[in-house]
């Protein structure tokens, strides 16, 4: 189904055929996005910074691993990998994760309104190999440690209250999460080969201290209809949480994931698709699978990391492959956004939009040395649909 009927909110009249059939229900399900021309045209050439960019958009350097951040006394974190961004009063912090092991953590960059960097400062520390993670309503950062029996790790962006580990929310190999207020639940990847898709239910919505974790069920086709189910043992030991629950469905290498009016996207990056959970019709298909592409080469693969702009584009980074971030639009379009150049050994990670959707932040893990210790993180601003 495209997300045009649920982020744009459009009206399905008596005939869904102005949509190409695709809003009907039922047993047919909409093609994955299909390669086309970009809302903002083709990208250009390299810029000072190496990024190909479309007309009218800019990036610049925000920080370097292993570097004071610009205007402030704070050395910036190796290997950034997730982040997102949260109002502060007229200015917005963007936080990061980084994904060594040992010490990891999160670090914050704060900016004010004309979007200058006030300060810099880490939120988590003591943690291993924290990959990506999610914000929720109430304007925490969900860290995500990436290893096996890892944890969820409940931070303040504004470096105020101290870390609180989550073991209710399960023990595993943490990728990302995305928050649900409607159902007032959290939705969880794994980033192993057999991996699962998860949710954990709070005993009290907004307290992450107790609650129920449930595992997706499903056929083995890539469409169909879905169920949840108590996972019984959320420590995963002595057996893995992937592994407690007869028919749950399995995903190859889970990534980023992203929620918004009554679907979550998430990635798979050991067959580089992205899914799409309705959850109001408890159905699942594919938005984007690289090996359905018609026609030619398939714009998007290594797909990692994703964040959804309030049009309702959603943005994929690329993990390796043309190190792009690449647009699906709401009419199931897929199109490079911009691309890294000269970085070949390192990985995008991090998108994620300024709150008034002007600006996106991303990072290179490894930079132009391929290394952990020479990541860069970025802004893009332009002419965002918003």
């Amino acid at each position: 189904m495209e997300r045009r009927t649920f982020l744009r909110g459009a009206v399905v009249g008596t005939s869904a055929a102005a949509f190409g059939g695709t809003l009907m229900r039922g047993a047919a399900y909409a093609a994955p996005a299909q390669p086309g021309a970009g809302p903002y045209g083709a990208l250009g050439a390299a810029d000072a910074n190496g990024i190909m960019l479309p007309a009218g958009f800019t990036s610049r350097v925000i920080a370097r691993s292993g570097q004071t951040v610009s205007g402030t006394s704070y050395t910036w974190h190796k290997a950034p990998d997730g982040g997102a961004c949260y109002a502060d009063g007229t200015g917005w912090i963007y936080v990061s994760n980084s994904e060594i092991n040992p010490s990891g953590g999160a670090s914050a960059v704060r900016f004010n309104s004309s979007g200058s960097i006030t300060s810099a400062y880490r939120i988590l520390s003591g943690t291993r190999q924290n990959c990506a993670g999610g914000k929720t309503p109430w304007n925490t950062w969900l860290s995500c440690e990436e290893v096996s029996l890892g944890y969820v790790y409940e931070t303040d962006p504004w470096g105020v209250n101290a870390a609180v580990r989550r073991p209710a929310m399960g023990r595993f190999k943490h990728e990302a999460a995305a928050a649900d207020p409607v159902r007032q639940a959290v939705y969880l990847t794994e980033d192993e080969s057999d991996g699962c898709f998860y949710r954990f239910l709070p005993t009290t919505w907004g307290n992450l201290s107790s609650g129920t974790l449930q595992v997706l069920k499903a056929g083995s086709g890539t469409s169909g209809s879905f169920t949840w189910q108590n996972v019984p043992d959320p420590d995963g030991s002595p057996t893995a949480t992937r592994n407690q629950v007869s028919g749950a469905k399995r995903f190859n290498g889970g990534e980023g994931c992203h929620y918004a009016n009554n679907t979550v996207w998430f990635t798979t990056k050991g067959d580089n698709r992205v899914w799409q959970l309705n959850l109001s019709s408890n159905t699942y298909e594919l938005a984007y699978d690289d090996s359905l592409v018609v026609g030619g080469g398939a714009p998007l693969t290594g797909v990692d990391n994703v964040t959804g702009s309030s049009f309702g584009d959603l943005y994929v980074a690329e993990d390796g492959g043309n190190m792009e971030i690449c647009v699906i639009t709401p009419d199931d379009v897929v199109a490079p956004f911009l691309r890294i150049t000269g970085q070949s050994s390192s990985e995008i990670c991090g998108p994620a939009f300024s709150p008034a959707g002007d600006r996106l932040y991303f990072s290179s893990q490894r930079g132009t040395s391929g290394s952990s210790s020479g990541g860069i993180t970025y802004e893009v601003t332009g002419p965002f649909r918003t």
